[in-house]
Protein backbone atom coordinates (compact mmCIF):
# COMPACT_ATOMS: atom_id res chain seq x y z
CA UNK A 1 0.00 0.00 0.00
CA UNK A 2 1.18 3.52 -0.69
CA UNK A 3 0.89 5.78 2.34
CA UNK A 4 -1.15 8.87 1.39
CA UNK A 5 -0.26 12.05 3.24
CA UNK A 6 -1.23 15.57 2.28
CA UNK A 7 2.19 16.48 0.99
CA UNK A 8 3.09 18.08 -2.28
CA UNK A 9 5.41 18.58 -5.20
CA UNK A 10 7.76 21.36 -6.22
CA UNK A 11 8.91 22.92 -9.44
CA UNK A 12 10.65 20.43 -11.68
CA UNK A 13 14.38 20.15 -11.37
CA UNK A 14 16.46 20.12 -14.53
CA UNK A 15 18.13 16.99 -13.15
CA UNK A 16 16.53 14.12 -11.30
CA UNK A 17 17.49 13.52 -7.68
CA UNK A 18 19.35 10.42 -8.86
CA UNK A 19 21.43 12.51 -11.25
CA UNK A 20 22.07 15.14 -8.57
CA UNK A 21 23.39 12.33 -6.37
CA UNK A 22 25.59 10.98 -9.16
CA UNK A 23 23.45 8.01 -10.25
CA UNK A 24 21.86 7.30 -13.64
CA UNK A 25 18.59 9.16 -14.16
CA UNK A 26 16.49 5.99 -14.09
CA UNK A 27 17.94 4.62 -10.83
CA UNK A 28 15.62 3.17 -8.19
CA UNK A 29 16.70 4.96 -5.02
CA UNK A 30 15.33 3.76 -1.71
CA UNK A 31 15.39 5.07 1.85
CA UNK A 32 14.51 2.38 4.39
CA UNK A 33 13.40 4.43 7.35
CA UNK A 34 12.65 3.51 10.97
CA UNK A 35 10.18 5.71 12.83
CA UNK A 36 9.61 6.40 16.53
CA UNK A 37 13.02 6.27 18.20
CA UNK A 38 12.90 7.30 21.90
CA UNK A 39 9.44 5.83 22.51
CA UNK A 40 10.82 2.81 24.38
CA UNK A 41 14.06 0.95 25.00
CA UNK A 42 12.78 -1.95 22.87
CA UNK A 43 12.11 0.43 19.99
CA UNK A 44 15.59 1.91 20.32
CA UNK A 45 17.36 -1.44 20.63
CA UNK A 46 15.72 -2.85 17.50
CA UNK A 47 16.28 0.34 15.53
CA UNK A 48 19.92 0.70 16.58
CA UNK A 49 20.55 -2.90 15.60
CA UNK A 50 18.94 -2.36 12.21
CA UNK A 51 20.97 0.81 11.67
CA UNK A 52 24.19 -0.97 12.66
CA UNK A 53 23.41 -3.80 10.24
CA UNK A 54 22.55 -1.30 7.48
CA UNK A 55 19.11 -2.94 7.33
CA UNK A 56 17.64 0.56 7.53
CA UNK A 57 19.32 3.65 6.16
CA UNK A 58 17.74 6.30 8.37
CA UNK A 59 15.58 6.77 11.44
CA UNK A 60 13.73 9.59 13.17
CA UNK A 61 13.43 10.54 16.82
CA UNK A 62 10.41 11.56 18.91
CA UNK A 63 11.99 14.25 21.08
CA UNK A 64 9.26 14.48 23.77
CA UNK A 65 9.51 10.77 24.58
CA UNK A 66 11.17 9.26 27.68
CA UNK A 67 14.03 7.38 26.03
CA UNK A 68 15.57 10.40 24.29
CA UNK A 69 18.74 10.23 26.40
CA UNK A 70 19.44 6.73 25.10
CA UNK A 71 19.10 7.94 21.51
CA UNK A 72 21.34 10.93 22.23
CA UNK A 73 24.00 8.56 23.58
CA UNK A 74 23.75 6.42 20.45
CA UNK A 75 24.02 9.53 18.27
CA UNK A 76 27.16 10.59 20.11
CA UNK A 77 28.73 7.15 19.67
CA UNK A 78 27.61 6.88 16.03
CA UNK A 79 28.18 10.33 14.51
CA UNK A 80 27.51 9.00 11.00
CA UNK A 81 24.07 7.64 11.91
CA UNK A 82 21.29 9.15 9.79
CA UNK A 83 18.92 10.44 12.47
CA UNK A 84 16.14 12.92 11.79
CA UNK A 85 13.37 14.31 13.98
CA UNK A 86 9.88 12.81 13.99
CA UNK A 87 8.16 16.04 15.04
CA UNK A 88 5.63 14.93 17.63
CA UNK A 89 2.26 16.54 18.36
CA UNK A 90 0.34 13.44 19.45
CA UNK A 91 0.61 10.82 22.20
CA UNK A 92 -1.35 7.82 21.00
CA UNK A 93 -0.89 5.00 23.51
CA UNK A 94 -3.55 4.09 26.08
CA UNK A 95 -1.60 4.20 29.34
CA UNK A 96 1.79 5.54 28.21
CA UNK A 97 1.53 9.24 27.49
CA UNK A 98 3.83 12.22 27.06
CA UNK A 99 3.49 15.97 26.84
CA UNK A 100 5.25 18.75 24.94
CA UNK A 101 8.87 19.82 25.21
CA UNK A 102 7.81 23.46 25.55
CA UNK A 103 6.31 24.65 28.83
CA UNK A 104 2.66 23.60 28.93
CA UNK A 105 1.45 27.11 29.67
CA UNK A 106 2.92 28.27 26.35
CA UNK A 107 1.23 25.58 24.24
CA UNK A 108 -2.18 24.89 25.83
CA UNK A 109 -3.88 24.01 22.54
CA UNK A 110 -1.55 21.01 22.20
CA UNK A 111 -2.91 19.42 25.37
CA UNK A 112 -5.85 17.08 25.85
CA UNK A 113 -7.88 17.13 29.11
CA UNK A 114 -5.31 14.85 30.77
CA UNK A 115 -2.48 17.29 30.06
CA UNK A 116 -0.83 15.04 27.47
CA UNK A 117 -0.61 15.62 23.74
CA UNK A 118 -3.77 14.70 21.83
CA UNK A 119 -4.20 10.98 21.12
CA UNK A 120 -5.39 11.18 17.51
CA UNK A 121 -4.41 13.20 14.46
CA UNK A 122 -7.94 14.50 13.87
CA UNK A 123 -8.21 15.69 17.48
CA UNK A 124 -4.93 17.51 17.19
CA UNK A 125 -5.85 19.02 13.82
CA UNK A 126 -9.09 20.44 15.24
CA UNK A 127 -7.48 21.98 18.31
CA UNK A 128 -3.93 23.08 17.54
CA UNK A 129 -3.14 26.77 17.24
CA UNK A 130 -0.45 27.35 14.60
CA UNK A 131 1.60 29.75 16.69
CA UNK A 132 1.76 27.17 19.50
CA UNK A 133 2.67 24.41 17.05
CA UNK A 134 5.57 26.48 15.78
CA UNK A 135 6.70 27.12 19.34
CA UNK A 136 6.69 23.40 20.11
CA UNK A 137 8.33 22.33 16.85
CA UNK A 138 11.17 24.77 17.44
CA UNK A 139 11.50 23.59 21.05
CA UNK A 140 11.83 19.97 19.88
CA UNK A 141 14.52 20.83 17.36
CA UNK A 142 16.47 22.98 19.80
CA UNK A 143 16.24 20.35 22.53
CA UNK A 144 17.51 17.65 20.17
CA UNK A 145 20.47 19.84 19.24
CA UNK A 146 21.10 20.65 22.90
CA UNK A 147 21.46 16.95 23.80
CA UNK A 148 23.92 16.39 20.98
CA UNK A 149 21.74 15.19 18.13
CA UNK A 150 22.48 16.70 14.71
CA UNK A 151 19.28 16.05 12.74
CA UNK A 152 19.51 15.05 9.11
CA UNK A 153 15.86 15.77 8.24
CA UNK A 154 12.36 16.40 9.56
CA UNK A 155 9.15 14.43 9.29
CA UNK A 156 5.84 14.33 11.17
CA UNK A 157 4.56 11.76 13.66
CA UNK A 158 1.09 10.53 12.64
CA UNK A 159 1.07 13.13 9.87
CA UNK A 160 -0.24 15.94 12.07
CA UNK A 161 1.80 18.59 10.27
CA UNK A 162 0.28 17.41 6.98
CA UNK A 163 -3.29 17.74 8.25
CA UNK A 164 -3.84 21.50 7.71
CA UNK A 165 -2.21 23.92 5.26
CA UNK A 166 -1.18 26.33 8.01
CA UNK A 167 0.55 23.51 9.90
CA UNK A 168 2.33 22.34 6.77
CA UNK A 169 3.47 25.92 6.22
CA UNK A 170 5.14 25.87 9.66
CA UNK A 171 6.83 22.56 8.83
CA UNK A 172 8.27 23.96 5.60
CA UNK A 173 9.26 27.29 7.17
CA UNK A 174 11.14 25.69 10.05
CA UNK A 175 12.84 23.11 7.81
CA UNK A 176 14.05 25.90 5.53
CA UNK A 177 15.38 27.91 8.47
CA UNK A 178 17.33 24.93 9.82
CA UNK A 179 18.43 23.98 6.28
CA UNK A 180 17.04 20.46 6.63
CA UNK A 181 15.32 18.30 4.03
CA UNK A 182 11.82 17.23 5.04
CA UNK A 183 9.46 14.46 4.12
CA UNK A 184 7.23 15.46 1.22
CA UNK A 185 5.98 13.39 -1.70
CA UNK A 186 4.68 14.02 -5.19
CA UNK A 187 1.09 13.61 -6.31
CA UNK A 188 -0.95 11.44 -6.64
CA UNK A 189 0.00 10.51 -3.07
CA UNK A 190 -0.31 14.14 -2.11
CA UNK A 191 -2.38 17.11 -3.30
CA UNK A 192 -0.93 19.99 -5.27
CA UNK A 193 -2.52 22.96 -3.53
CA UNK A 194 0.46 23.79 -1.29
CA UNK A 195 2.91 23.99 -4.19
CA UNK A 196 3.76 27.63 -3.52
CA UNK A 197 5.18 26.79 -0.10
CA UNK A 198 8.05 24.76 -1.50
CA UNK A 199 11.37 25.97 -2.83
CA UNK A 200 12.73 24.65 -6.10
CA UNK A 201 15.63 23.33 -4.00
CA UNK A 202 13.39 21.15 -1.85
CA UNK A 203 13.85 17.42 -2.25
CA UNK A 204 10.52 15.76 -3.03
CA UNK A 205 10.13 12.00 -2.86
CA UNK A 206 8.34 10.13 -5.61
CA UNK A 207 6.61 7.62 -3.37
CA UNK A 208 6.16 6.39 0.19
CA UNK A 209 5.38 2.80 1.17
CA UNK A 210 4.13 1.77 4.60
CA UNK A 211 2.23 -1.23 5.88
CA UNK A 212 -1.20 -0.51 7.30
CA UNK A 213 -3.75 -2.56 9.26
CA UNK A 214 -5.18 -3.99 6.03
CA UNK A 215 -2.03 -6.06 5.58
CA UNK A 216 -2.65 -9.52 7.04
CA UNK A 217 0.00 -10.99 9.33
CA UNK A 218 0.39 -13.89 6.91
CA UNK A 219 1.09 -11.43 4.08
CA UNK A 220 3.71 -9.36 5.90
CA UNK A 221 6.76 -10.68 4.05
CA UNK A 222 5.05 -10.63 0.68
CA UNK A 223 3.87 -7.03 1.24
CA UNK A 224 7.46 -5.87 1.52
CA UNK A 225 8.85 -8.14 -1.20
CA UNK A 226 6.14 -6.93 -3.58
CA UNK A 227 6.93 -3.33 -2.68
CA UNK A 228 10.58 -3.91 -3.61
CA UNK A 229 9.66 -5.63 -6.90
CA UNK A 230 7.29 -2.80 -7.83
CA UNK A 231 9.62 0.12 -7.11
CA UNK A 232 9.78 2.63 -9.94
CA UNK A 233 12.73 4.85 -10.88
CA UNK A 234 12.98 7.83 -8.57
CA UNK A 235 13.19 8.12 -4.79
CA UNK A 236 10.99 5.99 -2.55
CA UNK A 237 10.89 5.75 1.22
CA UNK A 238 9.75 2.59 2.96
CA UNK A 239 8.70 3.50 6.49
CA UNK A 240 8.99 0.76 9.10
CA UNK A 241 8.31 0.64 12.83
CA UNK A 242 10.84 -1.53 14.63
CA UNK A 243 10.78 -3.09 18.06
CA UNK A 244 11.11 -6.33 19.98
CA UNK A 245 7.89 -8.02 21.06
CA UNK A 246 8.89 -8.00 24.72
CA UNK A 247 7.08 -7.11 27.98
CA UNK A 248 8.13 -3.47 27.84
CA UNK A 249 6.79 -2.82 24.36
CA UNK A 250 3.72 -4.97 25.01
CA UNK A 251 2.95 -2.70 27.98
CA UNK A 252 3.57 0.48 25.99
CA UNK A 253 1.27 -0.61 23.16
CA UNK A 254 -1.39 -2.40 25.23
CA UNK A 255 -4.82 -2.70 23.55
CA UNK A 256 -3.38 -1.16 20.38
CA UNK A 257 -2.47 -3.94 17.92
CA UNK A 258 -2.06 -1.51 15.01
CA UNK A 259 1.61 -0.49 15.06
CA UNK A 260 1.89 -2.41 18.33
CA UNK A 261 4.55 -4.68 19.76
CA UNK A 262 3.99 -7.71 17.51
CA UNK A 263 3.73 -5.42 14.47
CA UNK A 264 7.10 -3.88 15.23
CA UNK A 265 8.71 -7.28 15.72
CA UNK A 266 7.40 -8.32 12.29
CA UNK A 267 8.85 -5.20 10.67
CA UNK A 268 12.19 -5.82 12.37
CA UNK A 269 12.22 -9.47 11.31
CA UNK A 270 11.54 -8.55 7.68
CA UNK A 271 14.08 -5.77 7.19
CA UNK A 272 16.88 -7.68 8.91
CA UNK A 273 16.20 -10.90 6.98
CA UNK A 274 18.49 -12.33 4.27
CA UNK A 275 15.44 -12.58 1.97
CA UNK A 276 14.82 -8.84 2.15
CA UNK A 277 18.48 -8.08 1.46
CA UNK A 278 18.43 -10.43 -1.52
CA UNK A 279 15.26 -8.79 -2.89
CA UNK A 280 17.01 -5.42 -2.81
CA UNK A 281 19.98 -6.85 -4.69
CA UNK A 282 17.89 -8.78 -7.21
CA UNK A 283 15.88 -5.66 -8.08
CA UNK A 284 18.96 -3.41 -8.40
CA UNK A 285 17.87 -1.05 -5.64
CA UNK A 286 20.24 1.76 -4.64
CA UNK A 287 20.00 2.45 -0.90
CA UNK A 288 20.36 6.05 0.21
CA UNK A 289 19.63 8.07 3.33
CA UNK A 290 18.44 11.52 4.25
CA UNK A 291 22.06 12.54 4.78
CA UNK A 292 22.57 12.07 1.05
CA UNK A 293 19.57 14.26 0.28
CA UNK A 294 20.76 16.91 2.74
CA UNK A 295 23.98 17.25 0.75
CA UNK A 296 22.15 18.40 -2.39
CA UNK A 297 20.02 21.06 -0.71
CA UNK A 298 22.45 23.90 -1.33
Amino acid sequence: MLFASPLLTAAAQTKTIAERLGYPADSKLLIIHADDLAVAHSEDAASFDALDKHAVTSASIMVPCPWLSEVAAYAKDHPDADLGLHLTLTSEWKTYRWGPVESKDKVPSLLDPSGSLWSETDQAARNLKPEEVEREVRAQIEHAIAVGIHPTHLDSHMGVLFSRPELFAIYVKVAHEYKLPFLAVRPPQAPKELLAMLSDKDVILDSIVMADPKVAVSDWKSFYSDAIKNLKPGVTEIIVHLGHDDPELQAVTVDHPDYGSAWRQRDYDVVTSPEFKKALQDNHIVLIGWKDLKKILN
